[in-house]
């Protein structure tokens, strides 16, 4: 029996953040071979001509881009830079299912910072399931003399990044291809660390070093591409919810992989955000209809 849209773009979605996990590892494991800049660049180098293969294999790239977009993706870009730092520092300094359980608030962050900054309505159920989101944040943050960690501030850091991304990110054109976009956020974001680099010491590229970096950059992609097609496949509240199967991901590899397991606050925490996002995308699909 074939499967519907919807079916299709949940799968198409499972295997994005399946994919952006299995790179967040990678990345992660770079941690003991490679300064932080050198791997953002050197994956980024990757990344990027895969990119732009695409980009100039779909004819992505004879499009253009709209009027007045060009400025639009100079932020996303910075945006895309700050969000990239942030959070593989974090990831080089903490649990992968923590880092991972931070960035589940995005659709609660998105959805209030697009009711102050884009005057879009949030009535006061959804106000309601992101103010205890954030609660089940700082369940996992815990920002006390006990339990705190600095390093959980920069996974704060990369979701306000994110969130201004997603934002400008609304404001594109339509007719200004993703492809074009994802191939000039990248090449910035690569650009910046490549200089960035220089202010390290770089380290030998070891073969188990290399392997990581192609793995980083190949699964990044293959996310892209996958949640590229999870969005133009079957109904945006039906498929986006799949988008927390990221976190069941980092707690399998995570333990798989670094032997970590969340304690119990962070679970509880990870679910009360998990399960408010899911909320608050379900409030806003049921507003649309």
């Amino acid at each position: 029996m074939p499967l519907s849209d919807n079916a299709r773009g949940a799968a198409l979605m499972m295997a994005a953040m399946a994919a952006f996990t299995v790179n967040d590892t990678f990345m992660k494991a770079l941690a003991g071979d490679l300064p932080l800049f050198q791997a953002i660049f050197l994956r980024g180098l990757l990344a990027t001509a895969g990119l732009a293969a695409l980009a100039l294999g779909t004819g992505a790239m004879a499009r253009g881009v709209a009027r007045g977009d060009w400025r639009r993706i100079g932020i996303r870009g910075v945006a895309e830079i700050g969000a990239a730092w942030f959070f593989i520092l974090a990831l080089f300094n903490l649990p992968l299912a923590t880092v991972t359980a931070v960035l589940q608030a995005l659709p609660l962050t998105v959805t209030l910072a697009a009711a102050l900054f884009l005057r879009e309505p949030v009535g006061w159920r959804r106000l309601t399931a992101i103010l205890v989101g954030f609660g089940g944040v700082m369940l996992i943050v815990r920002p006390g003399p006990e339990g705190f960690d600095r390093h959980a501030l920069l996974a704060l850091a990369a979701v306000a990044c994110v969130t201004l991304r997603d934002l400008v990110t609304r404001r594109l054109t339509p007719a200004t291809p993703s492809l074009t976009v994802a191939v000039a956020v990248s090449g910035m974001v690569t650009g910046f660390a490549g200089v960035a680099s220089l202010t390290e010491s770089w380290a030998p590229l070891a073969p188990a070093a290399a392997l990581k970096v192609a793995g980083a950059a190949a699964t990044v992609l293959l996310g892209y591409v996958f949640s590229v097609g999870s969005m133009r496949v079957g109904d945006i509240g039906a498929v986006a919810p799949f988008r927390y199967t990221s976190l069941v991901w980092a707690l399998i590899l995570g333990l798989a992989v670094f032997g970590e397991w969340p304690d119990p606050l962070t679970l509880l925490g990870a679910a009360i955000v998990a399960g408010t996002g899911l909320y608050t995308l379900w409030r806003e699909q049921r507003r649309r209809r």
